[in-house]
Order: structure tokens, then sequence, then C-alpha cells
């Protein structure tokens, strides 16, 4: 087993560039499955959940290939032979669940696991099948397996009880093939939907409204291959924002979306962080204090629950008490504990953690308990006084490309090491 190794208390100060973004990579990993022939993902970020996802295409007779040095995947549809992804791959992800939809749209059927991922809370698929079924599809579940049969996916006019993303996502690419006219109704409004939008139209979909809560699909017969370049990663970009604010260092943060980013900026503005948007990327400069703050995560463009727990770590030197109010996922409070370990003052009560600043945290042995928790113990362990050793970092590596190497250009003192 590897493990991180901190020695806190060193100012960041430089560039790092953000890689792109992995919760728009993985969908359009799937959606390359709506095309027989090669599509091409430039600027996609070599992670464990990538490489699960090309996994379980290579499984289905794709042929997958990444050129390390271009960021360049390169998907080959033309030889897939199967619907049925092995089990044991799609329960390591949640995100495996979006090759239900392409497959349904393209070939008729599909057989799946029920998909796994990060326990942070209840993230059920019902919204998937209630859509997939509004389509046309049936469904048969049993054994842990859901088998899925469609003849052809006909276009109808689906309510979301939740903005769900995945379900947002899976659905937009079954009804790219499907018949007719689909109506996505409280649809999730998420960059990441942008850039799927985009891609699917580039190969030849009809979609309006992609990023508001109302998503117009007309479906088409056929699909081309397509090659596109992914998003920056805006959480990513958001991790080494709140690390440059923790250590009171000054960082350039390079390959971002401005507009992504706004309810991050504006809750580090309002902890008495300076953050100047340019033309080269993200300045940010740590304060000599921390204002507390309150905050209340939302679906997007409110505050993403993904940043909650890195932003908990800079809160925990506060000078005051901040209130974070967890909305999304009910079990995403678990880097409490890990950060309590740290002389971090907090306590939960109900959906919200109270957090009174204390003067400094204190290096420890702490565990990566999902992956955004995994990021908020990097930020802790930057700014903590003495050593921080961080177990479970398979958590990690699933969203955050050379992380260390990154925090390394930077002047951090971290290292991945053997346990």
């Amino acid at each position: 087993m590897k493990k991180i190794v901190i020695e806190g208390g060193t100012p960041l100060r430089g560039e790092i560039t953000v890689s792109g973004a992995k919760n728009a990579v993985l969908p359009l990993i799937a959606s390359s499955l709506l095309a027989d022939g090669v599509s091409r993902i430039c600027e996609a970020p070599w992670l464990a959940d990538v490489n699960t996802m090309c996994q379980v295409l290579e499984h289905l007779g794709i042929q997958v290939g990444f050129t390390q040095d271009s960021n360049c995947l390169e998907i080959d549809t033309s030889t897939l032979n199967g619907i049925e992804p092995p089990g044991e791959l799609v329960r390591k992800m949640r995100a495996s669940f979006l090759l239900m939809g392409p497959l349904l749209a393209r070939y008729g059927a599909a057989k799946m696991s029920l998909p796994g991922g990060c326990a942070i809370g209840s993230r059920p698929i019902d919204l998937h099948l209630k859509g997939l079924e509004a389509m046309g599809a049936h469904f048969n579940i049993g054994h842990g397996y859901i088998d899925a049969q469609a003849q052809r996916l006909r276009g109808n006019r689906i309510y979301l009880d939740f903005p769900s993303v995945g379900a947002t996502e899976n659905l937009m690419m079954a009804a790219t093939l499907a018949e007719g006219a689909t109506i996505i109704e409280n649809a999730a409004e998420e960059p990441e939907i942008v850039d799927l939008a985009n891609f699917l139209s580039a190969m030849g979909a009809k979609i309006k409204g992609a990023g508001t809560k109302v998503i117009r699909i007309e479906g088409v017969n056929h699909l081309q291959p397509v090659t596109h370049v992914v998003i920056p990663d805006r959480i990513e970009a958001g991790s080494y924002m709140l690390a440059a604010a923790a250590t009171g260092g000054e960082m350039l943060i390079c390959n971002v979306i401005d507009e992504h980013l706004k309810s991050v900026t504006a809750k580090l503005q309002e902890s008495g962080v300076e953050v100047i948007e340019g033309e080269e990327g993200i300045l940010v400069r740590g304060p000599d204090a921390i204002n507390p703050v309150n905050i209340k995560t939302l679906p997007y463009p409110g505050f993403p629950t993904d940043m909650q727990a890195q932003f908990m770590a800079l809160l925990s030197v506060a000078k005051g008490s901040s209130i974070i109010t967890e909305t999304v996922f009910e079990n995403r409070f678990m880097h409490v504990a890990q950060l309590s370990l740290m002389a971090g003052d907090i306590r939960i009560e109900g959906h919200s953690a109270v957090i009174n600043g204390v003067s400094r945290l204190k290096g420890a042995r702490v565990e990566a308990t999902d992956l955004r928790a995994g990021a908020a113990m990097i930020i802790a362990g930057l700014m903590a006084e003495g050593r921080t050793e961080i177990e479970n970092i398979c958590h990690i590596e699933r969203g955050y490309a050379n992380i260390c190497q990154k925090f390394e250009q930077v002047g951090a003192k971290i290292k991945i090491v053997d346990d």
C-alpha cells in the first residue's frame, strides 16, 4: 500500500496547470459508443477512473489507446462485440453506469451490474431508469444486475425529480439516437453537461438548451466519431486555489475557465483570500488570516459538493466559527473525523458541520475516506505543523492526475511512499 507524506508549513508559490476534467471525460468515453469508428478525446487526464472505464470498454471488444505525451485517448468502437460490461469493473465506480444509455440507444440491449464508487451517501440510479423507461426501455433487476431491453428508444418528455448530473448525461446520450424528440426538464446545468452536449453535437446530434434546466434533443439515425478537447477540471482547479490560500502562498492556476469557478471564488474572497482572474489563469494570494464563512452546497451554479471537504480544511484555521451545510449527499462528512485527528475543532449537527477555527492544525496519520476528502487531507497536511501521512490514497488517484508532482513544482514537501 502507498501513502502520501507531507511536511507542512511551506507557502506554495508558482504555477500549476489543471488537467482535463474527470467528470467530463467519463461521459465522453461512454458516448463514443454511439458512433462506429475512432473518436479521440484530447487533454484527457490519465486517472484510475479513466483507466477503469477504458478497461470496461476493452472487455466489450473496443480498442482503446492512450498517448501519454499528448494526453489523447483514442477509442475504436468498430470492434465492439458485447453488451455486458464485467461486474467487477462496473462496481468500482458509479460512472460506469453511463454506458447504459449508449448501449440501449445503439444496440437495443444492455446487462450491467449495479454501480459502485465513493461511499459518500445514497446515489440511486432510479432517475436513470425512470427516464429510460419513459423512452421505452424495459428492465429486469435481480441478483445485483440490471437486464435492459429496448427495440428502439422513443423520445419523450422527462422530468427529473432532482437535477442529477449522471441521469441527465445518460438520458442525453440515449436520446440522440431515439425516435423523435426528447425534452429533459429540471436537468443538471453543470459545465460537464455542456461539454458532453458539444461532443454529441459534433457527432451529429441535435441538442438545444444544455447548461439550462430544459434540454431538447431531436433524435437522429446515425452519429459519426469525432475529435474533441475536454474542458479543464474545475474541481481540481478549486482544490489548488484552496491549497494556495491555506498555506498563505501565491499561485497562478493555469488552464481554467473562470466562469466554472464563480461560487468557489466568491467564498474564497469572502474568507479574505485575494483572487485575480486573468488571461493566463487565476492568481490566488493567501491572507495572513482566514475569515469564517458559511457555505451551503447546491447543484450548479451553486457551491459544489465536490469542494465542501477542501473548504472545510481551510476553515478549520479561520478566525472564528463557520457552518457548512451539505444538501447533496447525506454521508459527506467522513473527513470531519480525520480533520479532528489533526486538532481540528469540528462538530456535526444534522446536515451541517460547525467549524471552530483553531490557530494551527497539527500533522497526523489520517485516511482519505473518499476522493474529495483525500484532497482535503492534502490541503490540511500542507498547512499543518509537522508531518502528515495520508493512507488509502487510491481514492485520491481516482480524480487527481499527478497531484504530488504538481504540488512539488510549487514548493510543497510532499511525496508518495510505500507504507
